[in-house]
Order: C-alpha cells, then sequence, then structure tokens
C-alpha cells in the first residue's frame, strides 16, 4: 500500500478527505479521490478495530460515509465516459 494514502492522503484526517471527494468537481478527478477517501476511512476503522473504548458513534459514521461514496461511485458510472473541458460536472452553458 502507498505510503500517503496509509496515512490518508499525506496524513489528513478521513474527514478532510472525504469533504475533498464530496466536493471535487473534476469528474475526471473524481475516482482517485473516492478512492483515497475509501483508504483513508479502512485505515481508521481498523485503527478503531484494535481502539480500546467505546467509539460507536464514531464507527457509525464511518459505515455512513464508505455508503455515501459507494453510492457516488456508481453514479459515476451513469455519466458519459468522456467529460467535456469548460464544463461544471458535465452540464453544458446555455447562451
Amino acid at each position: 500500500m502507498n505510503t500517503a494514502v496509509a496515512r490518508g492522503l499525506k496524513g489528513q484526517p478521513w474527514r478532510e478527505v472525504y469533504h475533498a471527494a464530496i466536493c471535487e468537481s473534476d469528474l475526471n478527478k473524481l475516482p482517485e479521490r473516492i478512492d483515497d477517501a475509501e483508504a483513508a476511512l479502512v485505515k481508521r476503522a481498523r485503527e478503531l478495530f484494535h481502539a480500546v473504548g467505546d467509539e460507536a458513534e464514531e464507527r457509525e459514521s464511518l459505515e455512513h460515509t464508505m455508503s455515501i461514496l459507494h453510492a457516488l461511485r456508481r453514479s459515476l458510472k451513469h455519466r458519459p465516459t468522456a467529460v467535456k473541458r469548460g464544463t461544471d460536472l458535465g452540464h453544458q452553458k446555455t447562451a
């Protein structure tokens, strides 16, 4: 595993990596952002697995967040494969 990914996009907390993914407007970069966020979530889930204490709320947040990322990835499959330059999320400007 890439060291940067293991730390969650160069050490950023998983929430920041997740926000970077859901706020990404470039559809060509979005799959990589989703991958980074998923890797950060898995890393944090593993840390919580070995943690002592009640982290139920964060575990639930991780599960919910992973579901959102999976839905976002599935939605990309329904988009055209080529994203036109100069458009925001594939929407064309009207004259």
